[in-house]
């Protein structure tokens, strides 16, 4: 349950019930527990005539359910980074991860010909990673590339400089003639990451 609500954010008892195969009424059990426990809370939304609706969210601790990458060390470590080497130091140490990264996911993905091949190999990499990545096609014929979780937040919320070369290895990834464009930002108070992905030329 708490899966399905990182995946697809706020949710009422109804819609998980229908998604988990369970009752209403072993949902409504559950999350009470879990409410118990401070892993989620509520909002009351009131959608036209009737009673609201009751919709469901992860709290903070709910939250830190899902791995972090051990995220505290390593924005410590990056703060020890810019104050004993400068910021060129800093920069030359992403620069290093960007290239180590980007040489691994280029491996993986050469042997897939098509974009959604590669989008979906990547996708299945950064789950590995602990991304929760999944794609999904889009009405421009475009491909959202979706991370539900992002383990290394607390590190790219010190320096957001990770973030952007996230963005940089996902270009130079998915080759020359793909746009990729970040279009919901976990950094900017959206809930996930998601990214646009085209095949250059089409519309």
């Amino acid at each position: 349950m708490l899966y399905s609500l990182k995946v697809a954010g706020p949710q009422t008892a109804a819609s998980l019930a229908k998604k988990l195969s369970i009752t209403a009424v072993a949902v409504r059990q559950m999350l009470g527990r879990l409410h118990e426990s401070g892993l989620v809370g509520f909002e009351d939304s009131r959608e036209g005539v009737g009673r609201p609706k009751r919709f469901w969210h992860l709290t903070d601790e709910g939250n830190r359910q899902f791995p972090d990458n051990h995220a505290g060390l390593t924005a410590d470590l990056l703060a020890s980074v810019a104050a004993v080497f400068g910021n060129e130091g800093l920069d030359r140490l992403i620069s290093h991860r960007e290239e180590a990264t980007l040489s691994a996911y280029r491996q993986a993905l050469a042997q897939f010909d098509t974009l959604s091949a590669r989008t979906n190999e990547l996708a299945r990499i950064r789950s590995d990673e602990g991304y929760m990545a999944e794609t999904s096609p889009m009405r421009d014929g475009g491909i959202l590339f979706v991370e539900n979780h992002c383990p290394i937040c607390v590190a790219a919320t010190a320096c957001q400089k990770l973030c952007r070369s996230e963005l940089e290895i996902f270009r130079a990834a998915l080759g020359p003639d793909v746009e990729v464009r970040r279009v919901e930002h976990l950094l900017k108070g959206a809930r996930r990451c998601a990214y646009s992905i085209k095949q250059t030329g089409l519309p």
